[in-house]
């Protein structure tokens, strides 16, 4: 028997370790958990239909420990190992995100957990940005930043160690596991001194802010963390009377019966002190805004067809000009179906399919022959959303630019390049509807052989 912890177990050890240093180095994040507590159980004692159905499909212990986080790498080298580094704790690459469109230099990936039962353990999410360095315009800046990158190691020795013996021996111990918590946990710390001196730090700052976050500072600092919550309009209007100052619109679809993929807001980015360096090797004292908070409410994720009708959808809403506000959002999405017996038939959405009391005691004879939709309809059958695990490269953007500040949004000629994001990361990044697909057809052929099918 082997005396390794499951990566699972790691994984929720660090994403409680993740959120209490961020509590304590943000302390605003600490009363957004509070307000999302206090709105997630109203919602739950308001709605006994949702409560069981949330327990049913095992999504209530996971809520309360649900988190993601985001981070903003300089190298290849870095993706590379933090590939490595979260592979330890379970987590891989899932989907490309290229969000040079949106006038943010980089392009992404999200390392999460793929397989159903890790994901009911703990579906904690990183977000990983690639800064993409040849967007910098200026030859003789791109160069100091290549430098300054160059320069620096994200990594403790012993991470990489336990990195390493983990490959090696295929898991760690229970004691290695701990000990691998504390030392990752240094690469996503926030550090003040940065290495660099001001001058530079401004001169990448107004190329893009951004750039200036990642080439700056000694390691990617966590930038934000985000819990879930059931209504994330109730926390949008709550906010500033928990001293905390909303971003002006919630990213991501209308509010609708039938949630879809993600919604997403954030308060303002803090104005952090930092100690930069001057030519003598002494602190020059300035300041740098980067680091927020985030919520995200969950939805059902949507099939290709799905995604293809929402992305028109929304694309025609931002190429109208029209104002973004909840009414006109809700229009530009009215035709888009909103109840779950309508988006299962047009093949818009994944579902989790699971055999009823009713249908485990019916005759075989009732049951046998009978297409899934009869099945259904007989209570035979219950359906049940599958969540969206993933991101939206709009609203990525949207909560980015938020906290770069309007005067940040820019132009870049690089076209998409999944390519070279794979080469720089080493391995291939999964396809999420491949993933959402295999849970739903798992899903099927057990509660059909739970039937005696």
């Amino acid at each position: 028997m082997s005396n390794f912890v499951s990566s699972d177990e790691i994984r929720s050890q660090f994403s409680r370790a993740m959120s209490d240093m961020y509590r304590r180095e943000v302390p605003q994040y600490g009363a957004l958990l509070e307000l999302v507590k206090e709105i997630n159980g109203e919602v739950l004692a308001a709605n006994p239909d949702l409560m069981r159905a949330m327990t049913r499909a095992d999504e209530i212990d996971r809520l309360d420990v649900e988190r993601h986080g985001a981070i903003r790498l300089g190298t290849a080298d870095e993706l590379a190992t933090i590939r490595r580094l979260f592979a330890v704790m379970g987590m891989h690459p899932v989907g490309y995100y290229d969000l040079v469109g949106a006038g943010t230099p980089v392009h992404a990936t999200a390392f999460r957990p793929i397989d159903d039962a890790s994901l009911r353990r703990n579906p904690f999410r990183v977000f990983t940005s690639l800064l993409r360095l040849e967007l910098i315009k200026d030859e003789a800046l791109r160069e100091r930043a290549e430098q300054l990158l160059a320069r620096r190691s994200i990594f403790t020795p012993r991470t990489l160690a336990l990195i390493n013996l983990c490959e090696r021996q295929g898991g760690l111990t229970r004691p290695e596991g701990e000990e691998f918590v504390r030392e990752a946990l240094e690469t996503f710390r926030w550090h003040r001194q940065s290495p660099v001196d001001y001058q530079t730090y401004r001169a990448l700052h107004d190329t893009h802010r951004l750039i200036a976050d990642v080439v700056c500072f000694k390691g990617p600092h966590i930038n934000h963390l985000t819990p879930r919550t059931l209504d994330i309009d109730a926390v949008q209007r709550r906010m500033p009377a928990w001293g905390i100052s909303p971003k002006e619109i919630i990213e991501g679809p209308p509010r609708r019966h039938c949630a879809i993929l993600l919604r997403q807001t954030s308060f303002k980015a803090l104005e952090e002190p930092v100690d930069f360096v001057t030519a003598e090797g002494e602190a020059s004292a300035s300041t740098h805004t980067a680091r927020f908070g985030e919520i995200e409410q969950r939805g059902i994720a949507l099939t290709p067809e799905g995604r293809r009708r929402y992305d028109a959808m929304l694309a025609g809403f931002l190429a109208s000009g029209t104002r973004h506000c909840d009414e006109a959002l809700a229009l530009a999405f009215a035709a888009f179906p909103d109840d779950a017996p309508t988006l299962r038939a047009q093949g818009l959405a994944y579902f989790r399919y699971e055999a009823t009391a009713t249908g485990k005691a019916a005759p075989r004879a009732e049951v046998e022959g009978q297409s899934v939709d009869a099945l259904i309809a007989a209570g035979y059958l219950s359906i049940s959303p599958i969540i969206y695990e993933d991101f939206l490269p709009v609203s990525a953007a949207g909560i980015f630019q938020s906290n770069l500040g309007s005067a940040q949004r820019q132009s870049y000629d690089g076209a998409s390049s999944r390519v070279a994001f794979e080469s720089a990361l080493g391995a291939s990044v999964h396809d999420e509807f491949a993933l959402y697909a295999e849970s739903e057809a798992a899903s099927r052929r057990e509660a059909l052989a739970a039937l005696g099918r």
